[in-house]
């Protein structure tokens, strides 16, 4: 009777247009206060973070609890990106996620460990029916962990709607302890078109930032003429944590007038990549900071602006006098403002930075493809925001795209026609792109067709073929071989590829497949005993581990247990 009543008020849900954000509905996923390491909209690689990610003490293993009353509608086990992960879907629509976790509770334990050793895989994608797993608001559901990409122990938490958004989880009515106002580190300012220019100059300027008293900030007076905008590196803090966190609304003001907000409620997944249309992408890949653009630029199809005039841009006429205002503010609605006073001034400006020009021409409207020798490139249409020259050329295997500072919305195509390789030698060739100053090798995942070894990539710059040659590596850590393992709860390996990394691995004792868990930050595998595989005394473990062009190494050693 529970599951059809829940059935029926979650059904009912969907047919009434969500109007406020409920204040009491959901409880906060941990029990003690919460201290954020990472804000919601916050500036990542290549995305907005979904979610809050709250401090656990620097430890693992903390409670997790059901923040309302629902069912697990998704389990996702990761070597990276949220690592182990819980999805609860509420009556009135919403979804909850808890990423990041150590391990699930007893039952929903017992459920994943199931599925893995059914499908003999570590990771795993689960979507459970409706009165399977079925929660109350306060059950415990995981334990607090360090899994997948986090960079420390923590705990992810997301609120969705039921399209999907993430949507800021602090609008639901969790509190965090915030007194201190945004920081602003840089203000930047750029001279749009040839005409324009900014205290005499043509090209992007980094503008005197002069801090007040009161918090608030002033921009050392500049001249300017023409269609110009602005950017800012702006962080926020609260009151028990020194993390470099992201703001919640960015306003701006031309002479008194609002032209633009940039207000970070909600997203889309859709539009999380162009993430990189908002921020100032060569900028970060050149000086590793991010500018957060005070102006629309073409092609930006993010839905966080409001309040728009002339996206943004302020036009500056000769011997008129402006004040362009930024207003900064965090969730608790502490408040920084940035005055910067404009007088307009018309003359020839300098240093007019000469545009580079090659043979080839990238027209993001259409298909482009590049062709030379053994090489060649694709790619599709829009797959960047601009049209612009490339920096092109070809060295015998060895591929030249330019600088890697200029965002790529999709992914284009770099094949090699290897045709005059024999078949032995193919199976330790991939693509590498040469990264940093001293041309490291970076694997580029790399399949093959026929004679064709090709990589889709987002990224510029260089790549060639290289050779991997060395096999992984395996040693235990925590055993030897012919020891009597009796006391132990876990088994432990670690296990490492010097150049292209793991692509897979698989371990069995007694040629039963065991579940091993592998944390790719530590290089570890684990295996549990208490999944009671092991029955027997004597023991023979065996672990294979492959890396990404096929090199392959076998460990094996016995053990005994009573």
């Amino acid at each position: 009777m529970r599951h059809i009543l829940f059935l029926l008020v979650f059904t009912a849900s969907f047919t009434q247009a969500q109007s406020i954000y409920p204040q009491d509905y959901f409880r906060s996923p941990l029990d003690i206060e919460l201290i954020l390491s990472g804000t919601f909209g916050e500036l990542r690689s290549n995305h907005f973070h979904s979610g809050l990610d709250l401090k656990t003490k620097q430890r693992e293993g903390l409670n997790i609890y059901a923040t309302a009353s629902g069912y697990i509608s998704r389990i996702k086990v990761s070597h990276y990106g949220y690592g182990k992960a819980v999805y609860i879907t509420h009556p009135n629509g919403y979804v909850t996620v808890h990423g990041h976790i150590q391990r699930f509770s007893d039952k929903i334990e017992a459920y994943v460990k199931a599925k893995q050793y059914e499908k003999e895989s570590f990771e795993i994608e689960l979507f459970p029916d409706l009165n399977d797993l079925v929660v109350t608001k306060g059950d415990v559901i995981a334990y607090s962990g360090n899994t997948g990409g986090s960079g420390g122990p923590h705990l992810h938490f997301e609120i969705r709607d039921n399209q999907e958004r993430p949507i800021n989880p602090l609008l639901f009515g969790l509190k965090v302890k915030d007194s201190k106002k945004p920081i602003v580190r840089s203000v930047y300012a750029y001279p749009i078109d040839d005409l324009s220019h900014i205290n005499g100059s043509n090209l992007k300027q980094k503008l005197r930032l002069v801090p007040l008293k009161n918090g608030d900030y002033k921009v050392e007076d500049l001249t300017a003429y023409g269609k110009i905008g602005f950017a800012i590196n702006s962080i926020d803090r609260q009151d028990l944590a020194a993390n470099k966190n992201g703001v919640y609304k960015i306003e701006t003001f031309y002479n008194g007038m609002q032209n633009l907000t940039i207000d970070f409620k909600k997203f889309s997944f859709a539009e999380t990549k162009h993430l990189n249309r908002l921020i100032d992408y060569k900028h970060y890949k050149d000086e590793k900071e991010r500018l957060q653009k005070l102006f629309i630029d073409s092609n930006n199809p993010l839905s966080m602006y409001d309040n728009i005039i002339d996206d943004g841009y302020l036009i500056i006429y000769d011997t008129i006098s402006n004040v362009y205002k930024v207003k900064i503010t965090d969730f608790e609605g502490n408040t920084t403002n940035i005055d910067i006073n404009i007088k307009g001034e018309n003359k020839q400006p300098s240093d007019i930075e000469a545009p580079f020009t090659s043979p080839y021409y990238i027209q993001s409207s259409d298909v482009s493809v590049l062709e030379d020798n053994n090489i060649k490139v694709e790619f599709p249409k829009e797959t960047f925001y601009d049209d612009f020259f490339i920096d092109y050329s070809v060295n015998v295997d060895t591929l030249n795209l330019g600088e890697n500072n200029r965002a790529a919305k999709k992914y284009f195509t770099i094949s090699y026609d290897v045709s005059n390789y024999t078949p032995e030698d193919l199976k330790q060739i991939y693509i590498a792109r040469l990264v940093g100053w001293n041309n490291y090798l970076s694997y580029s995942s790399t399949k093959r067709k026929d004679n064709t070894l090709y990589t889709r990539t987002k990224n510029l710059g260089t790549y060639c073929l290289a050779r991997d040659t060395v096999n992984p590596t395996i040693k235990p850590i925590n055993f030897k071989d012919k020891q009597w393992l009796s006391k132990y709860r876990y088994l432990k390996l670690k296990i490492d590829d010097k150049h292209t990394g793991i692509s897979n691995y698989r371990a069995t004792i007694n040629g039963k497949w065991i579940l091993m868990e592998y944390d790719y930050k530590k290089k570890t595998l684990i295996y549990d005993f208490s999944d009671n595989v092991v029955t027997d005394t004597k023991n023979n473990l065996k672990v294979i581990v492959t890396d990404n062009v096929g090199n392959s190494t076998t460990f094996e050693a016995s053990f005994f247990r009573k």
